[in-house]
């Protein structure tokens, strides 16, 4: 056969173009296969202690026992499938007895609030050596971090502080380690300046530590309207994550100060506000496929019974009712994150831990009989056009599938025998993470 381009051209003519994916390829990685949390719980500095998060889930067991005695009373409050709800009533107890925090934040912003200095500094000291005492003792949550206070013109300098002291405290009371995925939250930003100056503060810091090149991770918060769309009328984000120079690992979403931001009145600043819906998808569209963990935030409204002590039979009725409302209410936003691709949110209080598992398990194992035998089917149709030597072009889809199945069962939704037997995957192929490297090792 003939063709009227000769090879040195159309290497010449194509020069540019693989530069050009060799950079997409770069900004746009894909899912790392790293376990995601969840949910991310938040508490002020000055509460923080070693054991806080087997304390937090001691409560959380508490009041599932107390709210949820037996399976069809937690099914019927959350109105969950009749088939699965035995099996997510064992499963959310499991979690609250086993690792009911996945992620907790030591709050020296809205939950720590303004302090005079000496006091800050002191929390930002003895909250470090609270970290270094759980690291020892194996009491830490998967993932920790720290929130710092926003870098305004006001607060930069107090936030600045309280980070230099709280590392230096943390790495020398740790033996010069930090926790395993840590990460620094970084608040209100309205500018990508304020992330690379945090990024600059790391390139400092690290060193001066004695870490490793790169170990301090960030994490933004997406609370302004700034964020989201800049002066000159741009989409914020892009500009920021490159701002922290591939110190990112995720971006959370800023409910309430963000309606707040769009001048929406209390009354009406909400999870499911069209507003926040819009923000979000801006977050997806900027970061999809850069690897950055996206979460969603808060329900503020509190699981949290209004009385105490020995109570009547009405009581009793009253304190169900206003715990079971809450349950709901929490439950139908996580489930609203989760069909809208915002695998984490926040928690406020311990008793919001059994509805977040439960909406987590439940979305998961409700599509799993679909989502198996179209994986199955991927995987085999895959394997057909490469027999015959034809393309077979939906890897992004294939890719889509697998991803279900790594994050179902990094929330413990499903073990890795359940998926194993669902998928005829087996587990090195599970854990690769990668459908193209499936079909690839098949070809063999």
């Amino acid at each position: 056969m003939t063709t009227t381009l000769s090879q040195e051209s159309m290497q010449e003519i194509t020069k540019g173009l693989q530069s050009s994916l060799a950079a997409f390829a770069s900004r746009y990685p894909g899912e790392s296969g790293r376990r995601q949390p969840v949910h991310t719980v938040y508490g002020g500095a000055h509460l923080f202690k070693s054991d806080t998060a087997p304390r937090l889930g001691a409560l959380a067991l508490r009041s599932f026992e107390t709210y949820a005695p037996d399976a069809k009373a937690f099914a019927q409050t959350l109105e969950l499938p009749d088939k699965l709800a035995d099996t997510i009533y064992e499963r959310v107890r499991e979690k609250l007895v086993r690792e009911a925090v996945e992620d907790f934040r030591i709050d020296f912003e809205d939950g720590y609030g303004t302090r005079p200095d000496a006091e800050e500094d002191g929390h930002a000291v003895s909250a470090a050596r609270e970290a270094a005492k759980g690291l020892e003792a194996g009491t830490l949550p998967p993932f920790l971090g720290i929130r710092i206070k926003t870098f305004s013109e006001e607060l930069h300098a107090r936030s600045i502080r309280t980070l230099d002291l709280f590392l230096t405290t943390l790495v020398e009371s740790a033996g010069g380690r930090l926790p395993e995925n840590f990460v620094v939250t970084l608040p209100k930003i309205v500018h990508p300046a304020q992330v690379e100056t945090l990024a600059d503060i790391f390139d400092l810091l690290e060193p001066k530590l004695g870490l490793p090149t790169g170990s301090l991770k960030m994490e933004m918060m997406v609370e302004t309207t700034q964020s989201i769309i800049n002066e000159r009328g741009e989409t914020n984000l892009p500009q920021m994550l490159d701002a922290a120079r591939g110190r990112c690992v995720a971006a959370h979403f800023g409910t309430y100060d963000y309606t707040a931001s769009c001048n929406i009145t209390a009354a009406y600043q909400d999870m499911l506000h069209p507003a926040c819906d819009f923000a979000r998808h801006i977050m997806q569209v900027s970061f999809g496929g850069t690897g950055i963990w996206l979460s969603d935030g808060a329900t503020n409204i509190m699981p949290v019974a209004p009385h105490r002590g020995e109570l009547t039979a009405e009581q009793e009725v009253e304190n169900r009712s206003v715990v079971h409302r809450a349950w709901k209410l929490h439950y139908d936003h996580v489930r609203h994150s989760l069909a809208n691709a915002f695998y984490q949110g926040w928690d406020l209080h311990p008793a919001q831990f059994p509805t977040r598992y439960a909406a987590v398990y439940t979305f998961f194992l409700e599509g799993l009989d679909a989502a198996s035998e179209r994986l199955s089917n991927f995987v085999a149709k895959a394997a057909q056009a490469t027999l015959i030597g034809d393309v077979f072009d939906d890897a992004a889809t294939g890719q889509g599938l697998l991803n279900y199945f790594l994050r179902a069962i990094n929330c413990r939704a499903l073990t890795e025998q359940e998926a194993q037997d669902l998928t005829s995957l087996s587990l090195d192929e599970l854990q690769s993470g990668s459908f193209v490297k499936i079909l690839h090792n098949r070809q063999r």
